[in-house]
């Protein structure tokens, strides 16, 4: 199993969001506990602060198991120098994405600075994961125009369109074909009829895991038990889990 959404601990940035402290063997035996054999990590501290500093630190934080773990850094497409760490992030540190979070971050996906950032994800076979599911600023719709713009750049959204916007994504992801979406908080409900009616080869699964107040992240071990619920074949099963993923991380590791 392949966790598309995960984080790392909150080490300099106190929000509302950050959950117990944790080292990163201490997430792996989570993974174990969970059976998750590989899991895409993505900074806390960036989305609040998005400087050099924390995509080095998640990207020490992955590379203590780098069979294991794959970081997704992070930048503001409002800064000068964005599109100098993402080449930096995808180049010397080795992380293999971007995370962006339009409504932590505070920015419109309409804006004409995400162009040449997405420019250079491509350019270096990454992959973009987005936040959405929260009005106005992360809605399926503005990522999947995002998305057009750049059709050699596999666009994730990040929670499946939640409570709110899960049908919007449902249908966005079938239109986009290089839109991709991740059960992840998605409600269960909401889950099934994304299993039945989306292409098979781009739905992917995330729990979420490293916001928790506990360090074997309970929640999204629950996260993992609740898909043996969701009444899905074997074959959707692995395709979530293990193919979709799989290849969309090899791509990005071209």
């Amino acid at each position: 199993m392949i966790d598309f959404h995960t984080h790392t601990p909150a080490w300099r940035t106190a929000t509302w969001l950050a959950g117990t402290p944790f080292g990163v063997d201490d997430f792996v035996a989570f993974m174990d506990s969970a059976g998750v054999q590989q899991a895409v990590v993505l900074s806390h501290d960036g989305l609040f602060d998005a400087t050099p500093q924390a995509n080095d630190e998640l990207a020490a934080f992955v590379g203590a198991y780098p069979d294991r773990l794959v970081g997704f850094g992070t930048v503001h497409p409002r800064q000068t120098t964005a599109v100098g760490e993402v080449e930096r992030m995808l180049g010397r540190l080795g992380l293999r994405g971007l995370k962006l979070h339009p409504w932590l971050q505070g920015f419109s996906l309409h804006e004409l600075s995400l162009d040449p950032i997405c420019a250079a994800l491509s350019a270096h076979d990454g992959i973009l994961l987005c936040h959405d599911g929260t009005p106005p600023y992360s809605t399926p719709a503005q990522i999947a125009a995002l998305a057009r713009r750049h059709p050699r750049l596999p666009v994730v959204l990040g929670h499946g369109g939640l409570h709110d916007c899960w049908r919007e994504a449902l249908a966005l992801t079938c239109e986009t074909p290089n839109l991709y979406l991740c059960i992840c908080g998605t409600p269960p409900y909401a889950a099934r009829q994304i299993l039945a009616r989306a292409p098979r080869h781009k739905v992917l699964f995330g729990t979420d895991a490293g916001l928790s107040d506990r360090k074997s992240q309970d929640y999204a071990v629950a996260r993992v038990a609740e898909i043996d619920g969701w009444g899905i074949t074997a074959e959707q099963r692995h395709a979530m889990l293990v193919d979709n993923p799989r290849r969309l991380l090899a791509g990005s590791a071209r």
